[in-house]
This record gives C-alpha cells, sequence and structure tokens, in this order.
C-alpha cells in the first residue's frame, strides 16, 4: 500500500504532485489546503485524511484540527501545528504535522523498544522563500514501512525573492512596519526598492501568523 503525505498547498496543487500520488491508495493532507478545491481534485484521486490548518476560511470549519486512526496495520496522529498534537505520542507509529513548510523526519523512542516517526513532508503548494518543494510517499508491504522524500524542482518562474542590498532583518521590519500601516505590496516594494514577491512573503507571513517577530520571519523563510 502506498500512501501520499502532503501539507501546505495554499490552494495549488502541482501536475508533480499528482503524478506521486497516482498509484496511492490514500492521502493524507496536514492542513493549509485553503480551498476545497483541493480536496475535491485529491479525492478524485484517492481517499483523502485531512485536519485544518491556520490559513483555513469558513467553508473548512468540519475538519477536525486533530485525528487519530489506523491504515495499513499502523496507528497515525494527525495535525497542522506541533503543538496540537497529543502530550505522549508513544501509541503511535506515525506523527504528521505540518505549518512550517519544511521537510521533517525524527524518531522517537517509544516502550518497549517500538519507535515512532515524527514527519513533516513540508510544502508542495508556492514556493516560499528558500525553501524546497517537497511531499512524502510511504509504502507499506508485508515486511514493514518506509517513506520516501520527495523533491520537485522548482519552475524558472518561481525563483526565490531577492533581498535588497543591506540587513534582510531590517527589511524585513519594514515591511511588517508598512503593513501594519495598511500600505499595499507593490506601493512597499516601490517606496523601499525591494523584490515585490519578497515583500508578499514576508507580508503574508506576518498577516497569517498572528504575533510572529523578524527572526520569526527570518526562521519560516529558511534564512
Amino acid at each position: 500500500m502506498k500512501i501520499g503525505i502532503l501539507s501546505d498547498t495554499h490552494d495549488l496543487l502541482r501536475p508533480e504532485v499528482i503524478a506521486h500520488l497516482r498509484d496511492c491508495g490514500c492521502i493524507l493532507h496536514g492542513g493549509d489546503i485553503s480551498s476545497p478545491g483541493i480536496l475535491e481534485r485529491l479525492g478524485e484521486i484517492a481517499p483523502v485524511k485531512v485536519v485544518r490548518g491556520n490559513n483555513e476560511k469558513d467553508w473548512a470549519e468540519e475538519l477536525p484540527v486533530s485525528l487519530d486512526f489506523a491504515l495499513g496495520g499502523l496507528r497515525f496522529c494527525m495535525a497542522h501545528k506541533k503543538k496540537d498534537l497529543p502530550g505522549d505520542l508513544s501509541a503511535f507509529d506515525v506523527v504528521i504535522f505540518g505549518h512550517s513548510h519544511r521537510y521533517e523526519e525524527a524518531w522517537l523512542p517509544s516502550a518497549g523498544g517500538r519507535r515512532t516517526l515524527l514527519l513533516n513532508p513540508g510544502s508542495c503548494g508556492p514556493r516560499r522563500f528558500l525553501q524546497p518543494i517537497t511531499l512524502a510517499v510511504m509504502e507499506i508491504t508485508e515486511d514493514g514501512w518506509q517513506v520516501k522524500r520527495i523533491e520537485i524542482p522548482h519552475a524558472p518562474r518561481e525563483a526565490a525573492p531577492k533581498p535588497g542590498t543591506g540587513d534582510i532583518r531590517r527589511q524585513i521590519e519594514i515591511v511588517v512596519k508598512e503593513t501594519q500601516r495598511g500600505q499595499t505590496v507593490a506601493a512597499i516594494a516601490q517606496r523601499y526598492s525591494l523584490d515585490p514577491a519578497l515583500v508578499e512573503q514576508i507580508a503574508r507571513l506576518y498577516v497569517t501568523h498572528p504575533g510572529v517577530t523578524a527572526d520569526g520571519i527570518m526562521t519560516k523563510m529558511g534564512l
């Protein structure tokens, strides 16, 4: 059995992602879907289990914040944010989360010698600054199971936004301040001679992550 594991599509379902999911018997989505059309398209490929992300709108109110389920003889737990996972993960074989846009695999020791895989498939939606475009595919056989990291090359039009000359942290602080004042991305980019794509990513991170600091934005952008 193959299981496609993805997160943070943000209303973009790439043809390359669909190609990797075609022979999967189930798809797990870690949230930040952004529109029901993404789930409808995924559902045409295979049954989908999904949790609600922090960017979901009213249409997603019925989606759960976390899930606990069995699949292919394994027990899974899934939530968009790490903080929404149970405190004790030892009962699970695989724990899935998203939100950070960063691919991560970590093994947690469990009682009785069993281990728990903590897995973030990263983001296969719009490219965020320097971070790669990723998802994961799990294969379960009679001999066991394994997870494969899939990285999709970004298109030339998705080249990473370019910071202006000078301190990138200061540029982030400027964009945040101007966003708070209600200035548009185009106005901020023009006034400070910044790449509009850079301004847009900083402003979006600030708006979608209330309370995030300049350092936090740098971390999320992979800087």
